[in-house]
């Protein structure tokens, strides 16, 4: 049975700890809470005090907010909100209109997962969400800390949920020197532990705010925080050295090409990527593979017809979790009856607001033509391009309410290992896609995202064009 959010309630007043007290004191629940129940944020997808949480919107917002920031998905949760107001019209829904509502958000294995995870909803459960953190997790796309978030907030079961807030606060009242992601299993045993059986659903939430919003990863308000005396780090002046971590190691540049054509009848040329791999199932104009020694000089090999090619001035520069990438934008106009390549098709530029394209491709065609349609998502909906410190999740954005949620589990990104977009706000700036280790231990680091990609099919190119391929090997 869904639950209800408690209405909040008066602190109760405490003397001030003696000095011995303060050395040996221990975080308590009920402190957050009386916290929480004043300065709870107002959310969209969050119960009010006295309402029943609705487990289809806390598990949407919980996948979207994977890797990407409240200020992100605010618009686009009311959006797809509208567009899918129940899990089963949301599994009723052709794959393609999933896509299309969800691009601009990154990470899009998220949307196919999303989708799948509807249907076994609907075909297993009868359109009922199951309420334990067990049977949460046997459905697709469902890893630990998603379950146990769905669990808490929407059925009460006591659980922990550890996102990126979650471990900042904890590594920090405990001193937990230990570096992530080592240190998972011993953040994840010291929330257990503190989890109350009462009002476990608004102990999440409160403890995510309090690092989204007071224990922040630069400045932290230690001041404002209820649990101040407790804190170990700030006794000893250390906050912002926590979470420990090891320092990420950047990827290898990789240049490209990408090809912007466009008809007299005013279609753009566009193709759909494979359904598994970097940016699956997504819509983009064609382009050559991402390598760190692609020639450009020899790019005309890869355009996907003959025309009178045209090197726009300037690159498309894109940021991925593992890798930057360099594109160089090519343009070119051809006549109102000339034919798409085998599996392209021309799109009117007035509907490229209803194709799935990523922020990426979103830039590569704002070099080619300029503004886009008013339909598409502007980057002020979806947040500043910013890149999190040393895979820093869960910190706030310079706005103040960005905070990134998490990294994706394995499982929750296992059909997109490598790519897709998302981080703390990423739509026509970066993308960024880091699964984390589950803390199961059963699914081992995020391979590299061109380890096994699959190749399409060969485009059908004229003259030159057809002698390395349209590949999306990359």
């Amino acid at each position: 049975m869904a639950r209800k959010a408690k209405a909040g309630r008066e602190p109760v007043a405490e003397s001030p700890p003696a000095a011995a007290e303060v050395r040996s004191a221990e975080p308590r629940a009920v402190d957050l809470l009386v916290w929480y129940d004043r300065h709870r944020r107002d959310l969209p997808w969050r119960a009010k005090p006295g309402e029943t949480a609705d487990p289809y919107r806390v598990w949407l917002s919980e996948i979207m907010l994977q890797q990407t920031t409240v200020a992100a998905v605010r618009p686009f949760y009311l959006r797809f909100l509208d567009r899918f107001p129940t899990v089963e019209a949301l599994a009723a829904a052709p794959t393609d209109a999933v896509m299309q509502a969800w691009a601009g958000l990154g990470y899009y294995s998220r949307a196919r997962n999303l989708h799948a995870c509807a249907k076994a909803v609907v075909e297993r459960h009868r359109g009922r969400f199951p309420g334990t953190e067990a049977e949460l997790l046997t459905l697709p796309g469902i890893g630990a800390y998603t379950a146990a978030a769905v669990a808490a907030i929407a059925f009460d079961e006591p659980a922990a949920a550890v996102d990126g807030n979650v471990e900042r606060v904890m590594s920090r009242v405990h001193t937990v020197d230990e570096p992530l992601p080592k240190a998972k299993p011993q953040i994840r045993a010291l929330t257990e532990a503190i989890v109350p059986r009462e009002r476990p659903g608004d102990f999440a939430q409160a403890l995510m705010d309090l690092g989204a919003t007071i224990c922040t990863s630069k400045r932290p308000a230690c001041a404002l925080c209820p649990w101040m005396r407790p804190c170990r780090a700030r006794a000893e002046g250390t906050q912002e050295t926590y979470p420990r971590k090891v320092k990420k190691v950047e990827g290898q540049l990789r240049l490209g090409a990408a090809f912007v054509v466009l008809r007299a009848d005013d279609s753009v040329l566009l193709r759909t990527r494979p359904p598994l791999g970097l940016l699956g199932g997504m819509a983009e104009p064609p382009t050559s593979e991402w390598t760190p020694d692609y020639a450009t000089s020899q790019a005309m090999l890869d355009a996907p017809l003959e025309a009178r090619w045209k090197r726009l001035p300037g690159i498309v520069r894109h940021v991925f979790t593992h890798f930057p990438l360099e594109l160089t934008v090519f343009f070119a106009k051809v006549p109102r009856d000339a034919t798409a390549p085998d599996g392209m098709r021309w799109t009117p530029r007035a509907k490229l607001g209803d194709e799935a394209l990523p922020g990426s491709m979103k830039k590569v065609l704002v070099h080619a033509l300029g503004a886009l349609p008013n339909s598409l998502p502007s980057a002020g909906e979806i947040g500043q391009p910013s890149e999190p410190e040393e895979g820093e999740v869960g910190e706030r954005s310079e706005s103040g309410e960005g905070e990134s949620r998490r990294r994706l589990t394995p499982k929750e990104a296992r059909s997109e290992p490598g790519g897709g977009a998302s981080g703390r706000s990423l739509p026509l700036g970066r993308e960024r896609a880091e699964p984390q280790d589950r803390e199961d231990g059963k699914d081992g680091p995020s391979p590299d995202p061109f380890q096994g990609a699959p190749s399409p099919a060969k485009g059908g190119g004229l003259g030159r064009a057809s002698a390395r391929g349209r590949g999306l090997k990359r």
